[in-house]
Formats: C-alpha cells, sequence, structure tokens
C-alpha cells in the first residue's frame, strides 16, 4: 500500500480537485448528445448504436485495472493514463463525425469508443479510492459528493453543448479530447493521500453540508439554465457569462481549505492521541503488510464502538504489530475488516451485492443509452432538456444516497443496502410507467429514475468498503461496478436495441432491418419496459434478503446510535 507523505497537509484540498476531476469523469454520460450524429452521418441503425452505448459503459466500469494500479501508483499517476484514454478514443471519434477519416470500421469506432469513456474508470478510481481513504470516518457523504458531481457532470456537458457549442456534436467531441486532459493535469497533483481525518473535528460536518449545499446550488443552475436556453437561446455574450457562472460554482469546495487556512480553528483536535496514533501508523515505513493504518484500513478498526476488554485488546494487539513485537496470525478476515479480491469473491455479501447493483444500474442504464430514442417515440425531440433531466436527478439521487444512507446507519444502524431495495421498488413502477406511455409522465418518469439510478451508485461505494474494507477497496468496487456494462449488454444492447429496430421496420412496412428508421409509439419499447420492470422485481427480493444478511454488521459497526470513533483505542496504547 502506497504510504502517506507530508502528513499535515488538509485532505479538504483534495477533495475540492477531485469534484472537477468526477465532472470530467462524467463524460461517459454525455453519450445521448453525439449519438444521433453517429446515427445518422453514419449511417448506423438502432442496433449498432446501442451496441455503441453498450462499448460506452464497459469502457466507464472497466475499473479491473485502475483498482489494481491504485495500490502501486500515486493518483497522479491513475489519472494521467486516464487523460491519455480521452485525447485517444473521443480523438478518434472526432475524426469519423468531422469526416477527417473516411469509412472508419465499425470495430475500431467500437474499440475507440471503450477507449474514450474507459477514462472515466480511472479518474474516478484515483479521486475515490484516495478520498475514502483520506476521509475513512464520513465514507458515505465522500462518496455522496463525488459521484455526486459525477452524475452532475452531464449537466454541465449539456450545457456546454448547447450554450457554447451551439448543440454541434463534432466540437463537443474535440473538447472532450482536449478539455478532460487539461482539467486533469490541472488538478492531478492536488489529489493526494494525506493523514486521514479522524471525524473528530465538530466543523467538519459543516464543511461537508456546505459542499453539499453548493453542488445543489450548481445542480438547481445548470438544470434551470439548460431549460431556459432551450426556450429562448442567449445570446453569445450572455452564454459566456452563464458559462463562467458555472465555473465559479464548480470552485466552491476550494472554498473549505482557503477558509481553513485563512481561519484555523483554535480547537482543532488534529493533534489528539487517535490522530497520532493513525498518522504514525500511516507514515510507518517497510510495515505495509504488518501493520495497517487504523483509520485509513479496516472498516471495523475505524468503525466500531469499542466498548469491552476483547475490543481492547485487538487494539493493543494491532499496535503490537505495527511495533513488530509479534507475528501476524493468518486467519480469514470477518466481514467488516479488510479482504483481498480472492477473499471477497467467494463470499455471499459480496455477489448479492453484485447482482443487486447489476439489477438497479443495468436497467437503468438501458433507458439513458436510449433516452434521445425513447423520447422521440412519445414524440418529444428536445432530447437535450431529457438528458438534463436524467443528469440533475442522478445528481441528486447520488448525493441524497450518501446523505440519507449515512444518517440512518448513524442513527439506526440501517444497512445502506435498504435504500437500494426502496429506489428498485420506484423503478418498477417508473418502467410500467414508460411501458404504456401515459401521457405527461415522460418527464416525471424520467425524473425519478436519474434519482434512483444515481442512489444504486452512491450507497454500493460505502457497502462494500464497510463489508470488505478499504485496503483493496478500488478493485472491490470496481468489479461490482461491472454490472453496469453487463447489464447494458443484454438489456440495451441484445434486447431494447433488437426490439426498437423490429417495431420501426412494421411500421416503415420493411421486412428487414434498415438503418436510420425511427421508430414512432409506445411498442417501441413496451416489450423491453416490461421485461426491465421484472428484473427490479427480482432485484427487489435479492436486496431484501442482503439487507437481513448484513444487519449484525452494521450494528456490530454503528453501535452506540451514532456514528464515532474509538475512543478507548488511545488509551490502550498507555
Amino acid at each position: 500500500m502506497l504510504r502517506v507523505k507530508g502528513g499535515s497537509r488538509p485532505p479538504w484540498v483534495g477533495l475540492g480537485a477531485a469534484a472537477w476531476v468526477q465532472i470530467a469523469s462524467g463524460n461517459s454520460f454525455t453519450f445521448p448528445l453525439y449519438s444521433h450524429s453517429l446515427k445518422s452521418v453514419l449511417g448506423f441503425d438502432q442496433r449498432q448504436v446501442t451496441l455503441l452505448g453498450v462499448a460506452n459503459d464497459i469502457g466507464e466500469n472497466l475499473g479491473l485495472l485502475p483498482g489494481l494500479a491504485c495500490n502501486k501508483f500515486p493518483p497522479w499517476i491513475i489519472l494521467l493514463v486516464g487523460s491519455f484514454a480521452s485525447f485517444l478514443g473521443y480523438g478518434l471519434l472526432y475524426l469519423a463525425i468531422s469526416d477527417t477519416l473516411h469509412s472508419l470500421p465499425y470495430l475500431l469506432l467500437w474499440f475507440g469508443l471503450v477507449i474514450a469513456a474507459n477514462s472515466s474508470a480511472w479518474l474516478t478510481t484515483a479521486v475515490l479510492v484516495t478520498n475514502m481513504r483520506n476521509f475513512p470516518a464520513s465514507r458515505g457523504s465522500v462518496a455522496g459528493i463525488l459521484k455526486g458531481y459525477g452524475g452532475l457532470s452531464g449537466a454541465v456537458f449539456t450545457e456546454i453543448y448547447s450554450i457554447v457549442l451551439h448543440n454541434s456534436s463534432t466540437k463537443f467531441l474535440s473538447f472532450l479530447a482536449i478539455g478532460i486532459p487539461v482539467i486533469c493535469f490541472s488538478m492531478m497533483f492536488l489529489v493526494r493521500p494525506c493523514t486521514p481525518a479522524t471525524g473528530d473535528d465538530p466543523a467538519e460536518q459543516y464543511h461537508f453540508l456546505f459542499v453539499q449545499c453548493s453542488s445543489v446550488i450548481l445542480g438547481v443552475y445548470l438544470l434551470s439554465t439548460t431549460i431556459l436556453g432551450n426556450i429562448r437561446p442567449f445570446s453569445e455574450t450572455v452564454s459566456y457569462i452563464l458559462v463562467a457562472v458555472m465555473i465559479l460554482l464548480l470552485m466552491a469546495p476550494l472554498a473549505v481549505p482557503l477558509k481553513m487556512t485563512l481561519c484555523p480553528s483554535r480547537g482543532s483536535k488534529s493533534d489528539s492521541p487517535q490522530q497520532r496514533v493513525g498518522s504514525s501508523e500511516i507514515l510507518a515505513e517497510g510495515k505495509d503488510e504488518n501493520a495497517e493504518p487504523l483509520l485509513a484500513s479496516s472498516s471495523a478498526g475505524t468503525l466500531g464502538s469499542f466498548n469491552d476488554q476483547d475490543d481492547l485488546s485487538e487494539v493493543a494487539e494491532l499496535l503490537a504489530l505495527g511495533e513488530g513485537a509479534v507475528k501476524q496470525k493468518k486467519r480469514r478476515p470477518k466481514r467488516g475488516e479488510d479482504f483481498k479480491f480472492t477473499e471477497a469473491i467467494v463470499k455471499a455479501d459480496y455477489w448479492l451485492l453484485f447482482f443487486v447493483f447489476f439489477v438497479g444500474v443495468g436497467t437503468g442504464v438501458t433507458v439513458l443509452n436510449n433516452l434521445a430514442q425513447i423520447g422521440i417515440a412519445q414524440g418529444e425531440h428536445d432530447t437535450t432538456t431529457l438528458l438534463s433531466i436524467f443528469s440533475f436527478c442522478n445528481f441528486v439521487g447520488r448525493l441524497g444516497g450518501g446523505v440519507v444512507s449515512e444518517h440512518f446507519v448513524r442513527t439506526k444502524t440501517i444497512p445502506r443496502t435498504v435504500w437500494m431495495t426502496c429506489t428498485q421498488t420506484i423503478m418498477l413502477v417508473v418502467y410500467l410507467l414508460f411501458a404504456y406511455a401515459i401521457k405527461g409522465t415522460l418527464y416525471p418518469a424520467v425524473a425519478f429514475l436519474g434519482v434512483c439510478y444515481g442512489m444504486q451508485v452512491s450507497v454500493m461505494i460505502p457497502t462494500v468498503s464497510e463489508l470488505f474494507g478499504l485496503k483493496h477497496f478500488g478493485i472491490l468496487s470496481n468489479f461490482i461496478a461491472l454490472g453496469n456494462p453487463i447489464g447494458a449488454f443484454l438489456f440495451s444492447a441484445m434486447l431494447a436495441g433488437n426490439i426498437y429496430d423490429k417495431e420501426a421496420a412494421k411500421q416503415h412496412g420493411i421486412g428487414l432491418l434498415a438503418s436510420g428508421v425511427s421508430c414512432v409509439g409506445p411498442n417501441c419499447f413496451k416489450l423491453t419496459f416490461f421485461i426491465l420492470s421484472g428484473v427490479c422485481a427480482a432485484g427487489i427480493i435479492l436486496s431484501t434478503i442482503l439487507s437481513l444478511r448484513i444487519r449484525p454488521v452494521y450494528q456490530m459497526l454503528y453501535a452506540g446510535g451514532s456514528f464515532r470513533l474509538p475512543q478507548t483505542s488511545s488509551t490502550s496504547t498507555h
């Protein structure tokens, strides 16, 4: 594991920079903005477009390699690889749509989109793993904020696409190829490991609240300006003013470290015995395998309430291991401790979480990949507004999932996966609304689906870290994230794309599938949404079983009714 250097540096600088990187990492959400150009300019049919959507989802969630790399290389190298992938992949798509390179093979474009979207996996892994370790006591809040900004990125890119680039897919792809590397190069040296925050500072919760509120203000601003811009186009001067305001709002998270620098609190607990124990463990040289940082590694060590003699003995043993006084006994980890990847994949809870996540995001991303066609089928041609609504509500779900699950897990020890059950129940109803295409339900259905989809993502991430630890969190969470592209392939490409093309051919009296033919009416996706609602019913059952299984784990990790770091661990060293 990487050693932390420069321990006195506050982790809030990295969190503020990570918000910008997360905005850049949301490039995969922009597929609906240029998918119509792939269909019209290159002459693809809907099945080919949905297969490109699958390539987009595969690239976004193919995070096993960055998951392994994050334990061997510093974050700036991970960000550098992501920047290169973005430049290469989106640059190729730009050359194809601009007709600079003629008649590029479909398979080459497919792999180009995989590489382009894979930049998202590298960028997200770098900032998420680093900040989860920098804030081990506030995992839900950190996951909600960072994944929230990632979800909001779709609205940020839509704002740039519609206001600055005037709905030009060619200019937008060139912007992605160049703009994402520029952002990463600007922020890569600010995102790095620091001395973990213990959660003892009473001002910390207000700092999180400030960042959360500023992100909500940004989301409302983006949604309103996008909708107003579609109703009445802005002048060029006004457009650039609106973008400038957006950039200022994006800089809001950096106000926290600035405030801490200019106005340091007198009652800071950064020098408390607990913090010193955590810092000494993290900065220890040559003890990577035998001594895990008490604050940045084991979930049980970080989250548990040490209220009996056995707990005190365990802390004493950990400290002794750190000093090399005793040899570590090899035993299988318990839930809440650090699992290796090979140890986690044989656990039923890990696979239950995988399948629950697969159902939630796999069905949700099917709607996202076909959002433009769903809107057109229901008589709504302004797909930019639909994407803005989905992106904003996706952000609300991601941020809200972190906040709500964090609140109830601290106060009621309710497992976070309960909220996956609730949102998948709502998704089942939403898919039925899509299937019947009832007039006036399109926008509310897209909004509810965005919230539910976002909550699946922000709940899964801290759940993995709490059940299986932070040491190998990168690869463990990225493996579960593969449920997204698998779901996209099964539900979007194999199911929705084929049904859509067959219905379009039937409407136009064509015996075979034809490219460039649009389908209109509820029958275009009705069967697809009936199947998705049935899949969600299975997901509800699985998530209920998972929540019941892991309830004792959360009662152990958050015993006492409210979250706090172990108060007796420091006394055990005396």
